[in-house]
């Protein structure tokens, strides 16, 4: 039992990237039509930064002065 407990190993590596660039791709497309450069998009890694930049597109035609 040496190697139990040490690391992910290389699926669990392989598993993270791919669901990061899930979560990317849909940011990276949408900020865009929010008036938020795409580069932001790369803060949804983050769970918390997901949850802000969901909130920021939910309110930002209030915030941008009410225009569609």
């Amino acid at each position: 039992m040496m190697g139990a407990g040490y690391g992910m190993g290389g699926g669990g590596v392989i598993f993270m990237l791919i669901f990061a660039v899930l979560v990317i791709i849909p940011f990276w497309k949408l900020l865009p039509k929010f008036g938020i450069n795409s580069w932001f998009s790369l803060v949804s890694i983050i769970p918390l930064g997901a949850l802000v930049l969901l909130w920021v597109m939910a309110f930002r035609d209030k915030l941008g002065g009410g225009r569609r």
